[in-house]
């Protein structure tokens, strides 16, 4: 875990966008080998707003990171953070305790908050709104979303106390999570739910983007499961009845459009329907 860390500590940003790149190279290769869904859409076409939104998450964070550096050398420098108050641990648990907690600061609770505000929802819906999910939906995100997510990273840092090391290690490690538990692949049932009680397995992740309530209030998990299944938010839909994009914008042909999406957050709230 040291040599990790220290790797991690000054990754090149090139080697960054390696991993980003190379997890979509992997999992769409596999995606066409073993998919869960056919493929009856146009796979290049359909990649293009989200690898543009891709960029543009890249772009968001790529210039902040500098606050992360600061922020996370500060926290160090002055003992503050959790990590920082409690007892000396072996390295590999302070690792693997630092990764958990920004997943759930980082990740699971603004993925729950952006379900539950209403401005917060519209930006979101930018993900949501993919009616053919696959690995490169997991960065569909528009880039108000982006900028939220880093907001509750940098947030994470403090309360969590986390070096920089921690923090390239979960993004790294989240892209790739990200990437497989979007991926259209098929997975045998038993490994899929085994894994699910770990990690967030793509069967898992799917039934989150059911185009009807509640399953789109699910499953909020990004790496890890555990979140899910301790505050109730952990559901299960057989994936043949998933149907993927939200009811509030089910028009396919706009939901493919870079300048709709760009615009999407801004357009009149609607309510999401509640399955019967």
């Amino acid at each position: 875990m040291e040599t990790i860390l220290r790797y991690f500590e000054t990754i090149p940003p090139l080697y960054r966008g390696l991993i980003i790149v190379g997890g979509l190279t992997f999992f769409w290769i596999i995606e066409g080998i073993v998919p869960l869904f056919g493929v009856n859409y146009k796979k290049w076409k359909h990649a293009v707003p989200n690898i543009f939104f891709t960029l543009t998450t890249i772009l968001v964070n790529l210039p902040l990171a500098f606050l992360f550096l600061r922020s996370s050398d500060w926290v160090v420098a002055n003992n503050f953070g959790v990590l920082n108050w409690l007892p000396e641990m072996p390295i590999w648990l302070y690792g693997i305790l630092g990764v958990f907690l920004i997943d759930f600061i980082g990740a699971y609770l603004p993925h729950l908050i952006e379900h539950k505000v209403k401005p917060l929802w519209m930006v979101h819906l930018v993900h949501h709104s993919d009616h053919h999910v696959d690995t490169t939906t997991a960065n569909r995100h528009h880039p108000l979303e982006s900028l939220i997510r880093y907001v509750f990273t940098l947030l994470g840092i403090f309360i969590i106390g986390t070096p920089i090391a921690l923090v390239f290690l979960y993004q790294s490690l989240s892209v790739v999570a990200t990437q497989f538990n979007h991926a259209n692949i098929k997975l045998p049932k038993k490994i899929d739910y085994l894994l699910s009680y770990i990690i967030v397995s793509p069967d898992m992740h799917k039934v989150h983007h059911h185009y009807k309530m509640p399953y789109t209030d699910s499953n909020y998990g990004n790496i890890f499961s555990v979140w899910d299944r301790l505050f109730g938010t952990y559901m299960v839909l057989d994936t043949d009845k998933i149907v993927y994009g939200v009811d509030v914008f089910p028009n396919e042909e706009e939901n493919s459009n870079i300048k709709h999406l760009l615009k999407q957050p801004f357009q009149k709230y609607k309510k999401a329907t509640v399955v019967d």
